[in-house]
C-alpha cells in the first residue's frame, strides 16, 4: 500500500503504545495546542467517553503550515476488555481529501485509504490488545497515557499504525513533573519512549496526569510538541529545578511585569553580605525561565550551580512566555536587551546585591539579547556569553540553511534553489519589498520583528559598544553554532580599545554539545538520548571562577 503523502513528522507520529484495561483514563473533553519548532500550528479537540461497551476517542483538528492538516472527524474504538476495535479520520492532508477507515477482526486490521483520488485496501496482522493510532490525529496519545502508567523501564507494548503495520513502543525512564497552572498544580509523570518501526527508532516523551489523561507528547528530533492547552498557556509554569530558599520576584518592566526565580547560595554564613550577582537571559522561542530542552532543563541547572558556587543567580521568563506579561510577536532584540536592564535596575535596589558585582549571562540568542544590553549600560560589570551566535544575523540563517541542506538527499539545484529562496526572504523582510516573490505561508513565518532584529544584528558592532569584561564559553561538540562562532566573537572582544580588549577569555569546553551537556558527536539528532543529562561541571566552574576573578580585580 502507498502511504500518506505526509512529512517525515507524521511518519513519527504513527507510533504509540496500548493495552487498556484497568487504566485510570478518565472521560471528557480537552483542547491541545500543537507546537513545530516552538511555534503554534493549531489546535486540536479530543474527547474521551467511557462505558459499559467500552472507550471511544472522538476530536477534530486544524494544524496550519507547513503541516496543513484538518480532522474534520475523527474516532478511536476499543470494547470492554481495550481490545482495539476501529479508527476512522476524515478530511485533509495538504489540501487533498483523506479518508482512512481500519477495522480490527480477529488478528486482523483492514484499512482503506482514500487520498485525493487514489484508493487502495490493505490488511496487517495486529498484536492483541494493540493501540490505534491515526499519523494524522493525536487524540490516540490518550491511551498510551493511559497504559504508561502501571509500566516500568524495559517493557514494551504493541502497537498498530492504521494502514501502515505493526510497531513497538519500549518504555524508558521516567520522571515526575510539577506545572503551575493558573488554575493549579498539575502533577505529571514524564515518560520516555522509544518508538521502534521497521527498523527505525525514534525518542519521544510523553507526559500522564494521575486522572490517566495525557498531558503533552514530543517527538524529540521533530522539535514537535502536542501540549494540553491549560499546560501550554503563556501562564503555566513547569517547575524544572527548584532549591530550598528559591525566592520568586515579580519585577517591574516597561508597561508589564517580568516573572523571575532568584536562587541563593547554600547556608548563607553571612546574611546581611552584599552579594554578587548574576542574571541568566535564555534564548528567544518559547521556553521559559529554566530554557528546557530535550529534556535539560538548561537555565535551570546553571542557576543551581552557579548560586552552590557562590552567587545569586536569578533566571526569568522571558516577555510573552510562562508567567511574565507583555507581547513576543512585537518584540525584537533591542526589545529584549531593555528586558535585561530592567531585571539589572530592579536587583541594583535589593540590599543583599553588590552593585557593582552584577553580571549578565547569555544563553544562545540570548547572547545576543545580553550583548546588546551590556553594550547600553554599564551597570552591567560582566558579560558572558555561551554557546552564541558570532556572525551576523542574515548571514547565521544561511549558514544553518545551508547546513540543514547538507543532510538531505536533493538535487545541488534544488538545494540551490531553497537557498536562493531563503535570501529572497531575508531581503524581504529586511526591506519589506519582494513579498509577491514569497509563498504566502512562508511570508506568515518570516515577518515579524523579531526575525528582522536577527537579520539586521551584527555582533561586531555591538561588541564595539561593550567596555565589560567578556568571557566566551563554547562547547567543542556544538554543531548547531560551530566553535568558529565562538572564536569570532573573542576575536571582536579582544578588538576593542584598550583597556577593554585586555579582559577578554574563550573558553572551549571539549566533550560538550550546544546544550552544554557531554556527548558523543553533538549533533541535534543525538538530543533525545541525552534526557537526564546535567550541564557540564567544566562549564559553571569555568564561569564561576573566571567572574569570581573579574569581581575581585575589580575591587582593587
Amino acid at each position: 500500500m502507498r502511504k500518506l503523502h505526509s512529512t517525515v513528522v507524521f511518519a513519527l507520529l504513527a507510533l504509540a503504545p496500548a493495552l487498556l484495561e484497568a487504566q485510570p483514563l478518565a472521560g471528557g473533553g480537552v483542547q491541545f495546542t500543537v507546537f513545530l519548532r516552538g511555534t503554534p500550528v493549531g489546535v486540536e479537540e479530543t474527547t474521551v467517553t467511557r462505558s459499559a461497551d467500552g472507550l471511544v476517542i472522538t476530536g477534530t483538528s486544524r494544524l496550519g503550515p507547513p503541516l496543513e492538516v484538518i480532522v474534520r472527524q475523527a474516532e478511536i474504538k476499543y470494547d470492554a476488555s481495550g481490545a482495539p476495535l476501529s479508527c476512522f479520520v476524515e478530511g485533509s492532508l495538504r489540501q487533498r481529501q483523506l479518508v482512512l477507515s481500519t477495522t480490527v477482526e480477529g488478528t486482523t486490521a483492514t484499512t482503506d485509504l482514500a487520498e485525493g483520488t487514489s484508493r487502495s485496501r490493505q490488511a496487517h496482522e495486529i498484536a492483541p490488545g494493540a493501540v490505534l493510532l491515526s499519523s494524522v490525529y493525536f487524540g490516540g496519545h490518550e491511551v498510551l497515557a493511559a497504559r504508561l502508567l502501571d509500566r516500568k523501564e524495559g517493557d514494551e507494548i504493541p502497537v498498530y499504525v492504521p494502514g501502515q503495520g505493526q510497531a513497538t513502543a519500549r518504555v524508558g525512564p521516567a520522571t515526575d513533573e510539577r506545572i503551575q497552572t493558573s488554575s493549579g498544580m498539575v502533577k505529571a509523570r514524564r515518560f520516555r519512549v522509544a518508538l521502534e518501526q521497521e527498523g527505525k527508532t525514534t525518542d519521544t516523551e510523553v507526559w500522564v496526569d494521575d486522572q490517566g489523561r495525557l498531558v503533552r507528547f514530543s517527538a524529540i528530533s521533530q522539535t514537535l510538541d502536542v501540549v494540553r492547552t491549560d499546560v501550554a498557556s503563556v501562564s503555566a509554569r513547569r517547575e524544572a529545578v527548584t532549591r530550598p530558599g528559591d525566592e520568586s520576584l515579580r519585577i517591574p518592566a516597561h508597561g508589564f511585569t517580568i516573572a523571575g526565580t532568584l536562587s541563593r547560595p547554600p547556608g548563607e554564613a553571612d546574611k546581611g553580605a552584599k552579594m554578587p550577582t548574576i542574571v541568566l537571559v535564555g534564548s528567544i522561542g518559547v521556553t521559559d525561565r529554566d530554557e528546557l530542552r530535550a529534556g535539560i532543563p538548561i537555565l535551570g541547572q546553571l542557576a543551581s550551580a552557579l548560586a552552590d558556587a557562590g552567587y545569586l543567580v536569578v533566571r526569568y521568563d522571558q516577555r510573552g512566555i510562562g508567567q511574565s506579561g507583555g507581547r513576543a510577536e512585537s518584540a525584537e532584540i533591542g526589545d529584549y536587551a531593555e528586558d535585561v536592564r530592567s531585571v539589572v535596575r530592579f536587583l541594583r535596589k535589593r540590599k543583599d546585591v553588590d552593585r557593582e558585582r552584577v553580571a549578565v549571562l547569555g544563553y544562545d540568542y540570548g547572547g545576543s539579547v545580553a550583548l546588546t544590553a551590556a553594550a547600553r549600560d554599564g551597570d552591567i560589570k560582566a558579560l558572558v556569553l555561551v554557546a552564541t551566535p558570532g556572525m551576523a544575523g542574515g548571514e547565521l540563517v544561511l549558514e544553518q540553511q545551508r547546513a540543514a541542506l547538507a543532510k538531505m538527499d536533493l538535487p545541488e539545484a534544488e538545494k540551490q534553489r531553497r537557498i536562493d529562496l531563503q535570501q529572497r526572504i531575508n531581503e524581504a523582510v529586511v526591506t519589506g519589498r519582494g513579498w509577491d516573490q514569497i509563498p504566502p505561508a512562508m511570508r506568515q513565518q518570516a515577518e515579524s520583528e523579531w526575525f528582522r532584529s536577527l537579520l539586521t544584528f551584527d555582533p561586531a558592532e555591538q561588541m564595539k559598544k561593550v567596555r565589560q569584561p567578556v568571557l566566551v564559553v563554547h562547547g567543542g561538540l556544538d554543531a548547531e553554532l560551530g566553535t568558529h562562532h565562538a572564536d569570532a566573537l573573542a576575536s571582536m572582544a579582544e578588538a576593542r580599545k584598550q583597556p577593554a580588549g585586555e579582559k577578554v577569555k574563550l573558553t572551549v569546553v571539549p566533550g560538550v554539545n550546544h546544550l552544554l551537556v557531554p556527548a558523543r558527536d553533538g549533533t541535534v539528532d543525538e538530543y533525545a538520548s541525552l534526557g537526564g543529562a546535567s550541564v557540564s561541571p567544566e562549564v559553571t566552574s569555568g564561569i564561576a571562577a573566571w567572574l569570581g576573578e573579574v569581581f575581585a580585580a575589580a575591587k582593587k
